[in-house]
């Protein structure tokens, strides 16, 4: 693609949750997606938007990417609708871009890994080699989960970009 410039700014990730927020942030390269934060919903959405879009302006973002959480069989359900309801208040009330990114099984894949590292400690403390202890009450994954979908929206357009730049 001939004079395609490389996208710039920090990306940030959300997962848009009844109770909270998950916030990922990419490194500045756009090639790894980092848990940031989890924010209490305020039960004011325009005050949610408004926290949400001066973390971007402190992170230094230009794109934002919302989790759309699709069915498994990839069609739009309530869930999706709601949140494709509430990034067209977020588009109005920030100043970066904002796109949605299919989110399906994020929190599967952050639950499934903690998970799995529940069960090496515990096989870590059978064998007598320790373990670093994870608290055992429900946790909190909104910003594990934004990041996960985060980084498969940053592999994505990183290998399209990839693409793009080999074909000059």
């Amino acid at each position: 693609m001939p004079g395609a410039r490389r996208a710039s700014g920090r990306v940030v990730g959300v997962d848009l949750g009844e109770r909270r927020i998950g916030i990922a942030r990419s490194d500045r390269e756009r090639r790894v997606a980092l848990p940031y934060d989890v924010l209490e919903r305020s039960g004011d959405v325009a005050v949610d938007h408004r926290r949400l879009g001066a973390l971007a302006d402190e992170l230094g973002a230009s794109t934002m990417v919302v989790g759309l959480p699709l069915g498994l069989n990839g069609r739009r359900g309530p869930a999706a609708t709601k949140v494709l309801a509430e990034v067209a208040q977020l588009r109005a009330a920030v100043s970066v871009a904002v796109e949605t990114w299919d989110e399906r099984l994020s929190t599967a894949e952050v639950l499934a890994n903690r998970r799995r590292a529940l069960a090496e400690r515990d096989r870590a403390r059978r064998d007598g080699r320790g373990g670093r202890s994870i608290g055992r009450g429900r946790p909190v994954v909104d910003d594990l989960a934004a990041a996960v979908l985060l980084q498969s929206w940053l592999d994505a357009h990183v290998a399209g970009e990839q693409r793009g730049a080999d074909a000059e």
